[in-house]
């Protein structure tokens, strides 16, 4: 077993630990989490040997063999699978062996070559895997989303992100009883992302992963070590367990529940508006079991350092985006082709496709970065966009720090109102004032989505905009897309903010991009049978198992869209009448009569919304009966 006994360590004038205590048995999968800054990172360079604690100490096995997730690592120019390969040290030492015994026979200079000792290395080379290691490489890089014609591509020509995956499978291929992964998902897609979930689940070591993803989380771990105020607390069974637990804990401190009560009330508003109604209804059930288990784990959050919202539009074009019959591509070659697509003021659309499939191509000619070949894409006259990729974390201006970053993209907040912004998306204190250069990955992502949320987009275009967020501040972040009236497009390998936060998905594919009419649920299932190079538009057509495509599936992605579609008209309603108050009572009666006509059609496009969920709710129970269900 892994052992960390009495472990303290100072990081200048802050322990960071104070007498941790932390067992992991042999063959169980930890997942690591806790607050950015807590010393995740710093657990396991302990774990490894890169540092000696304070006080206290660390034991494995002697025997167990290490292999980590190296962050940094020189560009090399070595092809990209035997970069890979070399984190296999003791096949290459054999190869080295052979390679010298066989040098030596071939020279023909009469030394006597040991026939006996060359079987014996040739013995150990098929112990050690030498026979399929190639192929098992070329397997984990293909998981990874690597191209074969990548393979012999080196690894110093490859982005960074890039890289990190080659660091990543280097680790895979290492033979390891322990092994130590941090943040593995943070440059992978989707699709590499399931693939990983599926590699974890077969390893046969003693893991520890810190990662962000609560999906993955659930999926690929046996235990939690949370760490906190110094200590480490290990929790049996998933996230969503953990968070069970932890909540059951809270909720015993008055003070916190307090506040969980408060919080709670805000997410309860989207469910209220439908329980007398729909209490039969299938979807609102599921909507309010879902509420339900917010009760359960909003203490979990409740102590978050994040508070922030993305400012609604003033107004809103409709169509925002409207892309006619475009090509997009790079330098002459075309990616996606005729293209014919609408973005309208109540869309919220999940980007889905295989890696290279030309998701980002898509994100960045909408967000007009990226000028189409041929045919236009056109935003509406009141469509102030927010893109958020990640090459515009190092677009920051390294010198300057949050305050004044926000003194350039809103000078109207004012000095106060700044820095309580601010202070919602976790900078307080020092961390307002100082420059984004000592910034970690996640601070400035924090920045940029900061920047984007105080402009009042019309549309929301985000690009994997979870890379480097804790979550805690993926949970805000969820929370504050569930408020956001503009239209969104997000791509995310992370699933939990897929579904908490989309109505549709479109599929990036084949050099087109259609609507995709299931859940993430299906399409992630879909994913997993087979590999990411075969998955097009057409084999997840053919390949979608029978019982995924009953009448009864349908009309049930048909009545969670209409039922997200009435919950932001009623929004609108609202909205409408608090301008309509506010033109009263400040006699602005130029407002009155517009603002009346808008309240109108919002109210009239609610009723008829609202019919229509209901006769989707009453076609649902009717397929149900049909099926023996009820």
């Amino acid at each position: 077993m892994l052992q960390l006994v009495n472990v303290s360590l100072r990081r200048g004038e802050r322990r960071l630990f104070d007498g941790l205590n932390l067992t992991v048995h042999a063959g169980h999968t930890v997942g690591v989490v806790g607050r950015n800054g807590v010393g995740k990172s710093t657990l396991f360079d302990l774990v490894r040997g890169g540092i000696a604690p304070g006080e206290g100490d660390v034991l494995r096995p002697e025997s167990w063999r290490l292999a980590w997730l190296a962050q940094n690592v020189e560009p090399s120019p070595r092809a990209a699978l035997d970069f890979v390969l070399d984190g296999d040290a003791p096949l290459r030492r054999i190869e080295r062996a052979i390679a010298k015994a066989e040098a030596r026979s071939g020279a023909n200079t009469g030394e006597n070559v040991d026939g006996t000792a060359l079987a014996a290395l040739y013995a150990d080379y098929e112990d050690a895997g030498g026979y399929d290691a190639h192929a098992r490489a070329g397997e984990i890089l293909g998981g990874l989303g690597f191209a074969k014609k990548d393979f012999a591509k080196p690894h110093a020509a490859f982005s960074g992100g890039w890289r990190i995956r080659l660091h990543l499978a280097r680790a895979l291929v290492t033979p390891s009883d322990l092994l130590l992964l941090d943040e593995p998902t943070n440059h992978l897609d989707l699709e590499a992302t399931l693939w990983l979930e599926s590699w974890v689940r077969k390893y046969r070591g003693t893991l520890l992963i810190i990662a962000h993803d609560r999906d993955f989380l659930d999926r690929a771990v046996d235990a939690i070590a949370h760490l906190e105020d110094g200590q480490a607390t290990l929790y049996s069974g998933n996230y969503s367990a953990f968070e069970r637990q932890r909540a059951e804990a809270l909720e015993r401190q008055a003070a916190v529940y307090k506040k969980q009560r408060q919080r709670i009330a805000h997410m309860r508003q989207f469910v209220d508006r439908f329980r007398a109604k729909a209490s039969k209804a299938r979807q609102a059930q599921s909507r309010l079991k879902a509420l339900e288990r917010m009760d359960e784990v909003a203490a979990v959050h409740v102590e978050s350092p994040y508070r922030f919202a993305f400012t609604n539009p003033r107004k809103i074009s409709n169509p925002t985006l409207s892309v006619n019959a475009a090509s997009l591509g790079y330098g002459g070659a075309a990616v996606l082709e005729s293209l014919t697509l609408r973005v309208y003021p109540s869309d919220r659309i999940g980007v889905l496709g295989a890696n290279g499939a030309g998701k980002t191509t898509l994100l960045r000619a909408l967000a007009g970065e990226l000028a189409p070949l041929a045919g236009e894409v056109v935003p509406g006259q009141h469509a102030a966009l927010g893109y958020f990729a990640q090459h515009q974390l190092e677009s920051l201006d390294l010198s300057r720090s949050p305050r004044e970053h926000m003194d350039e993209h809103a000078p109207g907040f004012g000095s106060q109102r700044t820095l309580d912004y601010l202070g919602g998306w976790g900078f307080r204190g020092d961390d307002a004032t100082r420059p984004a250069r000592t910034f970690s990955g996640g601070e400035k992502a924090r920045l940029v989505l900061a920047l984007i949320a105080c402009k009042e987009p019309a549309v929301l275009v985000l690009d994997e905009p979870t890379n480097h967020l804790d979550l805690d501040m993926r949970e805000a972040l969820a929370i504050a897309l569930q408020s956001y009236q503009g239209a969104l497009l997000l791509v995310s390998h992370d699933r939990h903010l897929l579904r908490r936060c989309v109505d549709d998905f479109w599929l990036v594919g084949e050099g087109r991009v259609t609507r995709y009419r299931d859940d993430i649920e299906s399409y992630t299932a879909l994913r997993q049978t087979r590999p990411a190079s075969r998955r097009t538009r057409t084999t997840l057509a053919k390949t979608m198992p029978q019982h995924r495509r009953p009448d009864a599936r349908r009309l049930e992605r048909e009545q969670r869209a209409l039922e997200a579609r009435v919950e932001r008209l009623a929004e609108r309603v609202k909205a409408i009448d608090r301008r309509l108050a506010a033109s009263a009572a400040q006699a602005r009666h130029e407002e009155l009569a517009p603002l009346v006509r808008q309240r109108q059609e919002a109210q009239q496009a609610l009723e008829e919304h609202e019919r229509a969920w209901l006769e989707a709710q009453q076609r649902l129970e009717e397929a149900a009966g049909a099926n023996g269900d009820g």
